[in-house]
């Protein structure tokens, strides 16, 4: 398992570019961050070039995909978000679904199944994944429609393409769930990343009620080799917490 660093999370209202350095500075290999679309895309490819780190994560424009009259707008987003990815040598999309529009749930369910397969087929001529993202309704996205890991799985099965996965942010499943360890083990081949923050707060991994020490342990025992995306908002300065992660290494 590798580490990602969230830029507009432990960087938020910092200079961008300063904030790789300090990923690099702290010995990690990867970042990653939200909007594109309002960012120096080829500023930010040269200097991640210059300082040897992978972009692991982009997200893709911010359209429903719950609701069908916003298809068209996801997938004309996706398109462009692919190109911006193929700029940064990136491989994988994050993908919020949209608010929950008030309807019902199984039709919902259903748009969101059928704009997805519809994504998968732009896809599938890619070596991009694309990762959707359940969040908790309870605290930080209220409104939302995606937050039971359980529907993110079933719908994962129902397109059926290895070009679309789960974004399992252990920070929302736990406000949404918890059973985090047995729900990682039971779905891992439907996982294609992870986000993590401690809970609550969503600050550094050791402030709050979760064990990372274990869950980390107990997802590298899945065989699991792609990437933790740490997304949390610092309390400390951000270089030092990531310096306690990078030295911890395999032990957290």
């Amino acid at each position: 398992m590798k580490y990602s660093v969230c830029i507009d999370a432990l960087y938020h209202g910092r200079d961008f570019l300063e904030g790789m350095r300090e990923v690099r500075e702290a010995g990690i290999g990867a970042f990653e961050f939200w909007s594109w679309w309002d960012k120096d895309v080829p500023g930010i490819a040269a200097e991640k070039e210059r300082l040897g780190l992978e972009v692991a994560a982009i997200c893709t424009k911010f359209t429903s995909l719950v609701d069908p009259a916003g298809h068209e707008a996801y997938l004309a987003g996706l398109r462009e978000s692919i190109e911006a990815a193929k700029r940064l040598g990136c491989r994988r999309l994050i993908s919020q679904v949209g608010a929950d529009t008030g309807g019902d749930r199984a039709k919902q369910h259903r748009a969101l199944c059928e704009g997805t397969k519809r994504a998968a087929e732009i896809l599938e001529g890619t070596d991009m994944t694309l990762l959707l993202e359940p969040l908790n309704t309870a605290v930080d996205h209220k409104g939302y429609y995606l937050s039971s890991s359980g529907e993110a799985f079933a719908l994962i099965e129902e397109v059926g393409s290895d070009r679309v996965k789960v974004l399992f942010d252990i920070y929302h499943q736990q406000i949404t769930e918890g059973s985090i360890i047995r729900n990682i083990r039971e779905n891992i081949s439907k996982i294609g990343h992870f986000h993590a923050a401690g809970c609550p707060g969503r600050h550094e991994l050791d402030m709050g009620e979760l064990n990372y020490p274990n869950i980390f342990r107990a997802i590298r025992e899945t065989g699991y080799r792609g990437y933790m995306g740490l997304e949390y908002f610092p309390e400390k300065p951000a270089l030092e917490g990531l310096k306690k992660i990078a030295e911890k290494n395999n032990a957290y």
